[in-house]
């Protein structure tokens, strides 16, 4: 296993303890998981980096990485809800994206042709998880979540829009 998968696997591997983290009452344990949370994103930027700059890229890679980076997020953002800090709509707003968007990675793969992440779908991810990062380091701050909320929908529609917008050849509608 080279480097990259590592780093997707530690990300994965973080995970759990991050979520320990947030519900352990001791002092400091939000820091602690935020500390766990930036070394879980910056794995998502060295792993992508290495892989394409060594010429590491796998299959393994390329299916793991952005499901590592949906599964951090994705914990984080049900732990907000959990802690009454995010609506669970917007949560729910967040997973549909996903689920819309790999439906439709899908089915561009069943026609021949890939679907690579987007530039706004880069911004969405690194959005979302500086507003996590913000909402770990200031608790007790419900403007600062409002706002953070805002920024995570905002991206997230903005990025799913233009993913089906790009590509709206790839859907057949003529079978509606």
């Amino acid at each position: 296993m080279n480097t990259p998968n590592k780093l997707t696997l530690l990300r994965v591997l973080l995970i759990p303890v991050f979520i320990v983290l947030v519900y352990l009452n001791f002092p400091f344990h939000l820091i602690w998981a935020l500390a766990v949370f930036i070394i879980a994103s910056l794995t998502d930027f060295l792993d992508g980096r290495l892989a394409r700059s060594r010429g590491l890229v796998t299959d393994f890679g390329k299916f793991m990485d952005p499901l590592a980076d949906k599964m951090l997020v994705m914990a984080a953002l049900v732990c907000f809800v959990e802690l009454g800090r995010l609506p669970a709509w917007a949560m729910l707003i967040v997973i549909v994206r996903e689920f819309a968007v790999t439906a439709l990675r899908l089915i561009a793969v069943e026609g021949g042709r890939v679907i690579a992440a987007g530039w706004s779908g880069k911004v969405k991810t690194a959005s979302t998880m500086v507003c996590i990062c913000l909402m770990l380091a200031f608790t007790g701050l419900p403007v600062l979540d409002g706002v953070c909320t805002v920024v995570i929908l905002a991206t997230t529609i903005y990025s799913g829009a233009e993913y089906f917008i790009k590509n709206r050849d790839v859907m057949d509608w003529s079978d509606m």
